[in-house]
């Protein structure tokens, strides 16, 4: 494909399962003729990145119980943009998701652990497209902490490499810390997570962990690091994301 049709959008209309409305996914590489954007079209590629949208958003709807219209986000089309900055690995903004082309240069140098690297983080900023949020009420360290969630279910990260249980000083400092808090909560109450999610449709409220288990948010954040011995923070070595 020349380079002509790589400033063109691509898209695909795919079926959604159980009948939810399907949504268009589109992919512009806005810098086909900068490195990262190179790299992207040779390692990744426009076909790739459609047919694991497509994927990564009924696995998103699976891992959030989301069978039907009523229970998801209304979102029509969901854009992939390729761009020129470096100040984040991947952001969203409404719609849209927003990937570095100079990170994608820098991602591991082997072609496959490239798309690894480039398809958790689809895994992270899809989940944001199609979480709740509490209409911008939840803690940003929450939400950031649900996408990463969601990766690691998918198994698209490097568990040598992630945070480790336990680590963190605040349950809402979003990532690694707050995800491995939220395996905790699960292993409390299965399906705590998805509960969670689906309470912060409209709001969100501290009170919602008592109402999941019954006990206040201190008390389950302090008893979590006792089980682990309170260890220190742990950054992941995963590049990080906007959000």
């Amino acid at each position: 494909m020349g380079n002509l049709c790589n400033f063109l959008s691509f898209f695909l209309l795919l079926a959604a399962p159980q009948g939810l409305s399907a949504v268009k996914y589109i992919v512009t590489n806005t810098v086909p003729n900068q490195p990262g954007g190179q790299r992207f079209d040779k390692e990744i590629g426009v076909p790739y990145t459609l047919q694991n949208m497509d994927i990564i958003n009924k696995f998103i709807w699976n891992i959030f119980e989301q069978p039907t219209n009523a229970d998801t986000k209304t979102v029509p089309v969901l854009n992939v943009y390729i761009s020129d900055f470096i100040d984040a690995t991947a952001y969203t903004n409404g719609d849209n998701i927003n990937v570095s082309a100079p990170i994608i240069q820098s991602y591991p140098p082997e072609p496959d652990r490239a798309k690894f690297t480039f398809t958790g983080i689809m895994y992270h900023e899809m989940t944001h497209i199609f979480q709740w949020s509490g209409i911008g009420t939840a803690p940003g360290g929450l939400t950031e902490g649900i996408a990463d969630y969601v990766m690691v279910k998918s198994k698209f990260y490097d568990p040598n490499s992630y945070t480790r249980p336990g680590a963190g000083n605040r349950w809402d400092e979003g990532h690694g810390v707050t995800e491995r808090f939220l395996e905790y909560c699960d292993s409390l109450r299965k399906g705590f997570t998805v509960a969670l999610n689906k309470k912060m449709r409209y709001v969100y409220n501290d009170n919602y962990f008592f109402e999941l288990l019954g006990k206040p948010l201190d008390q389950v954040w302090r008893e979590y690091k006792v089980k682990y011995g309170n260890v220190p923070v742990s950054q992941s070595k995963l590049p990080h994301t906007k959000y």
